[in-house]
């Protein structure tokens, strides 16, 4: 991947996956295909609900939540409010759940968030919380599946709870052979002049801290 591939501005690596409403990298789709098809055979509707995502969206996920109008939640799940908290505090909050835009996993279309569409009740609305992912949650049978299943095809969960700062993320796969490659290539000075660029809430915040943020919520994986 090329600079702007791996930062999420250019889309050149992905490919539409109409079936899922998503794209994903060009040398995802056929290994992802095949764990899907392994999944259906145990009895689960493997879907991804997000797939690619480009550095608008992300920045825009980003301003949301930094300025308050969309929520910030602490590691046990509780709301907290993004006006309250300094501009270091919202930063935490944020990285806590949310990649920096041209930072995330997503912009490689390497990495899916997964569940079963078997398992869901009428009118359910999908969180991405860890509750759903452990007994009772609806998604617990296939986050233990794919615990298990999920290596053979190449994918593996790079947010366990144990080394990176982003918090456990029992739906977020990633396939490490191109993932790796992609982590290693996206580098402080790559992320610095991207986001330098951008119309980024709390930019100056974000620059000075930059290589301590890259190196605790980008390089730090929980790796396969």
């Amino acid at each position: 991947m090329n600079a702007l591939e791996l930062t999420g501005v250019a889309c050149t690596h992905v490919v539409a996956v109409p079936e899922f409403g998503c794209s994903m990298h060009a040398l995802v789709v056929t290994p992802f295909m095949a764990l899907r098809r392994a999944a259906d055979a145990a009895g689960f509707d493997l879907k991804p609900v997000s797939g690619f995502r480009d550095f608008d969206r992300q920045l825009s996920i980003w301003n949301a939540k930094f300025s308050g109008e969309k929520p910030l939640y602490d590691g046990a799940g509780q709301a907290l409010d993004a006006l309250q908290m300094s501009p270091a505090e919202r930063i935490g909050a944020i990285l806590r759940w949310s990649a920096l835009p041209g930072a995330s996993r997503h912009h490689w279309g390497t990495d899916l968030d997964l569940i079963d569409a078997h398992a869901l009740a009428t009118g359910y609305r999908v969180q991405l919380l860890p509750a759903e992912y452990s007994r009772p949650g609806p998604f617990a049978a296939l986050a233990e599946w794919l615990e298990v299943n999920a290596p053979r095809f190449g994918f593996f969960r790079p947010y366990r709870g144990m080394f990176s700062g982003v918090q456990a993320e029992p739906w977020h796969f990633s396939f490490a052979p191109v993932a790796e490659g992609a982590r290693r290539a996206l580098t402080p000075g790559l992320l610095r002049t991207t986001l330098a660029a951008a119309a980024l809430d709390g930019k100056e915040a974000v620059l000075m801290r930059l290589e301590e943020l890259h190196a605790r919520y980008v390089a730090a994986i929980d790796l396969p």
